[in-house]
């Protein structure tokens, strides 16, 4: 996460963003059919999660069904392209760190990230853990560490796709600890941790909603988190600092973006009405229960942070020669 004053500086630059919403529309008539929200995660990934958490509540208060459609593919980035591409003015999408500050230093998009889309409403951050199988047998990040540095590209690391927090995080690991893995990536968390459960990969960096039931079950073994503190979830969890590699640290953040063209005033609302959900005990509970932050962020703020999360990201995917083919 950014620091507080660069998070202050930015917050002049979402004037493009205000400038593209048309203000002549009254938001009070909207939504007048249902609302589709995107997930370009597959259904059971912590995208998806955090997803169906804030529909479940965001539809009573919008007084029209919110559908979730899950569009796996491509670092997240096919629902995002729909979304940045729709003009029926009631599609969203629950976007996530991978889709809008990692991809597009990564892959040439259909679409302009930080001028088609606006940032509407933040949700909440997640730190990644770093998990590995049972059959895999350190029982901590140096013990891995030994184990990788011993037999150089034998141990497979899953992801969720390129250009994932995953990958980067494995990425970032790599360079850190001075160790050789291998990349397999997967399309979606759900298919990754099957796979790692089995054995036939070793190890993940995988977001908190998505290995936090596989931890508990005893199906994997959690090392460390990439967060700067502990989580309340795994309080027994080291931080990847207290392990050693202090300059591994990231999270996964989620948040909804509509479409650049989307009238202010229903930007507004959006906003107002996603912010009443996840301050919501419900809402809170269940996704707590997964190790999330939810963190509630005005409009302008959250416009603020996706800029100070993109050039961040960019600098850590320059500064670690993150590339498409690893």
């Amino acid at each position: 996460m950014q620091r507080r004053p660069l998070f202050l500086a930015l917050v002049a630059a979402v004037l493009p963003w205000q400038a593209q919403a048309q203000p002549a529309q009254d938001g009070a008539n909207w939504p007048s059919k249902p609302v589709h929200m995107l997930v370009g995660a597959s259904p059971g990934g912590g995208t998806d999660v955090m997803a169906r958490a804030v529909a479940d509540r965001l539809a009573p208060l919008l007084r029209q069904p919110v559908l979730v459609e899950n569009r796996p593919g491509v670092s997240n980035t096919l629902a995002v392209d729909v979304t940045a591409k729709s003009t029926d003015g009631h599609t969203m999408v629950m976007g996530v760190v991978t889709a809008h500050a990692i991809a597009p230093h990564l892959l040439k998009l259909g679409y302009d990230n930080n001028k088609d889309l606006v940032p509407v409403a933040f949700v909440g951050s997640v730190p990644n853990v770093l998990v590995v199988g049972n059959s895999v047998p350190a029982q901590s990040v140096a013990e891995l560490v030994a184990l990788a540095r011993k037999s150089p590209g034998q141990i497979n690391f899953a992801s969720s796709g390129t250009g994932s927090t995953q990958h980067i995080a494995a990425e970032m690991f790599k360079d850190a600890a001075g160790v050789q893995i291998t990349h397999v990536p997967y399309k979606g968390s759900a298919a990754a941790l099957v796979d790692l459960v089995s054995g036939q990969v070793q190890m993940s960096f995988d977001t908190m909603p998505s290995v936090i039931g596989q931890i508990k079950a005893g199906k994997l073994r959690a090392l460390a988190v990439t967060s700067p503190q502990r989580n309340p979830q795994l309080p027994q969890v080291p931080t990847m600092a207290e392990a050693g590699l202090p300059g591994v640290e990231i999270s996964a953040w989620y948040g909804i973006y509509m479409p650049a063209s989307t009238p202010r005033a229903v930007v507004q609302k959006v906003n107002d009405e996603v912010n009443k959900v996840i301050a919501m005990p419900e809402t809170k509970t269940r996704l707590e229960a997964v190790g999330a932050e939810l963190r509630p962020m005005s409009q302008a703020e959250f416009a603020a942070f996706h800029l100070a999360e993109y050039k961040r990201f960019g600098d850590i995917i320059r500064k670690n020669n993150i590339r498409l083919d690893q």
